[in-house]
């Protein structure tokens, strides 16, 4: 009403987040509401989370995952995190619980200053899972399980011996076992956890589980690959045999052309098992030479394995006569959490080495990758990794695309949102240890910046705001470096709008063709 009463339109904050990955704050809150049904007719909504400063689902991600009903529908579960001022540097999710007329919820994990999240009630109501982190602040810490007894309120971590970070789970139906997923070497598989001695099992094989339903007598799943988008599956609970449902891009993908991908391994930092992918161009030959799409994760703690995107997908490469390369470099989920933690402070030292000797162990193993015209290219760390490389490790490349990336660490240190990340990374927030963001920061190197640059950046991104791309941008014009800038007004972090999502990949391909000269030789 206020607002509306005047027509001034500055906006007065008094704590952050003020933004929060696309979206301004304007104060308002996500809330819990439980509507029922007595004889086919909803009575009013009550809000069973009102008495809680916090987003239910929280924001920007949240969905139903974090939220359930018990089995009796007496009482609700659900993780939250309070607001207050320090939200923004805070991973302090907490599971609540309560009942379905609302009250005070109930704080369950009040004594784990770190991240909870996904509470799942057994089919037969005498337990309550969910996941657990143990460092505050670090996003990228391992998830174990926790299984609470209801009636007895003994808590275990059921997968603390377990060295993945579970990423989904769900109670069988005679409540004996949890089934999750986790990352595991390139790829995500579905597991079963038995509850008396938390050994995990593995279910399915390569490929990405997306998602599943379990059933009395069977599992329903999407399972995708780098070949194929996610298509359904099911898995017998007695016997384990998996049946793959009809598929239902058949048509579609009886007329296309797709590229080949292949797994290999080589000593990277520290002499470390590391894993990456080469994918042959579509319609490949073996006697011909192809240009190569050195592509370089985001995350940085996400792994780039067997799995369908809708962003980033080598799959568009093949088609335009291109093979791809792609690392899982230190950082990366799904070997080992010291394999995962050993980014942190080291974003350009062990990554680059992962980098410079995976090209080299695939340059070396692959004839047909022709290693005088690759490019490379990234999008948030991975467009990080495109400034640092162009700075300390271009003599490689013909060109880079960098999108949405890190330009100056220390100025994006003050202008991201989610400040938990960048501190974490850092060992701290910039006004207390400066020497950490200045390590690693891109801009002490643009004097050796050479090699033609694609920056872009959507308007509406929060996470590396893009005045990061036009920084990258300007410093590539005022050095006289071959640059183009392609900016999207109605994007975030992501480029998700089907014609912009055209528009990218036809600018990033031109770029490439430009430079490379195209397809194989």
């Amino acid at each position: 009403q206020q607002a509306g009463a005047t027509k001034a339109t500055g906006k007065v904050h008094d704590r952050i987040f003020v933004r929060h990955w696309d979206t301004w704050s304007d104060g308002r809150i996500s809330q819990l509401f439980v509507l029922t049904l007595t004889n086919g007719r909803a009575v009013e909504p009550v809000s069973v989370t009102a008495a809680l400063d916090a987003d239910v689902p929280s924001k920007p991600f949240g969905d139903a995952s974090e939220y359930t009903f018990s089995p009796d529908s007496t009482k609700l579960a659900f993780n939250a995190r309070i607001k207050g001022k320090a939200e923004p540097w805070s991973t302090n999710f907490d599971v609540y619980e309560v009942g379905v007329d609302g009250g005070e919820p109930r704080n369950l994990t009040a004594g784990n200053p770190a991240w909870d999240a996904q509470p799942v009630y057994s089919p037969d109501g005498s337990l309550l899972a969910w996941r657990a982190m143990e460092r505050p602040g670090f996003e990228a810490d391992r998830f174990h399980v926790v299984v609470s007894d209801l009636k007895t309120g003994e808590r275990r971590a059921l997968t603390q011996g377990w060295d993945r970070s579970v990423a989904s789970i769900a109670f069988s139906r005679d409540s004996k076992a949890i089934y999750a997923t986790t990352d595991h070497f390139g790829q995500h598989p579905l597991w079963s956890i038995d509850l008396k001695s938390g050994k995990p099992t593995m279910l399915t094989g390569p490929g990405r589980v997306e998602s599943f339903s379990v059933g009395e007598k069977q599992i329903v799943f999407s399972l995708s690959s780098l070949k194929s988008p996610a298509e359904l599956q099911t898995l017998a609970l007695r016997g384990g045999e998996l049946r793959e449902l009809p598929r239902m891009n058949a048509d579609a993908f009886a007329q296309l052309a797709i590229g080949e991908p292949e797994q290999f391994t080589f000593a990277g930092a520290n002499g470390d098992t590391v894993h990456g992918y080469a994918m042959r161009p579509a319609n490949f030959a073996p006697k011909r030479r192809y240009p190569v799409a050195f592509i370089v994760h985001g995350g940085p703690q996400v792994s780039f394995g067997n799995q369908w995107s809708y962003r980033w997908n080598p799959q568009t490469y093949a088609g335009a006569g291109y093979a791809s390369v792609f690392i899982d470099f230190h950082g990366s989920p799904g070997y080992s959490q010291a394999f995962t933690d050993s980014i942190s402070g080291d974003w350009g030292g062990k990554p680059l080495e992962d980098l410079q000797k995976g090209l080299a162990a695939a340059l070396e193993k692959y004839p047909w990758l022709d290693g005088g015209r690759a490019c490379a290219l990234g999008a948030s760390y991975g467009g990080f990794m495109m400034n640092w490389i162009e700075g300390v490790w271009a003599e490689p490349f013909k060109c880079i695309v960098n999108h949405a990336g890190i330009f100056d660490s220390r100025s994006m240190a003050y202008t991201t949102e989610e400040l938990w990340f960048d501190e974490w990374e850092h060992g701290g927030p910039p006004f207390e240890v400066p020497e950490n963001f200045e390590k690693w920061n891109p801009v002490h190197h643009v004097a050796q910046w050479s090699k033609p640059m694609l920056v872009i950046h959507g308007q509406l991104d929060f996470r590396v705001p893009y005045s990061q791309g036009v920084a990258a941008f300007t410093a590539l014009q005022r050095r006289g470096v071959p640059s183009r800038l392609l900016i999207f007004p109605n994007e975030n972090h992501w480029v998700l709008k089907p014609a912009n999502s055209i528009q990218w990949h036809r600018e990033v391909e031109k770029w490439l063709d430009q430079w490379t000269g195209g397809e194989g030789e």
